[in-house]
């Protein structure tokens, strides 16, 4: 297994966690239990963040720039869903 093998299960763990820290936030019965589910999210996501920009440095997760007449077209599909 390589350096972006590991990194690519990394960023899959991290996304899975998020995953279930966002539903244990979700169904918290308390104040507090929120609190702990979300300060555990907020850090889980801050290293989904790191993973990912390293991973995109090293061209691993490249991602496309889109143009903003494709942008205004989407969100007017959305807006007309809407209605």
């Amino acid at each position: 297994m390589d350096d972006r093998n590991l990194m690519e299960n990394m960023l899959m763990l991290e996304k899975g966690a998020c995953d279930l820290l966002m539903h244990g936030s979700l169904e918290a019965s308390t104040q507090e239990v929120r609190a702990a589910f979300n300060d555990s999210l907020n850090t889980v996501l801050g290293m989904q963040q790191q993973t990912y920009d390293k991973m995109q440095a090293k061209g691993w997760y490249p991602s496309e720039q889109v143009q903003q007449t494709k942008i205004n077209e989407i969100k007017m599909q959305f807006a007309n869903a809407a209605q």
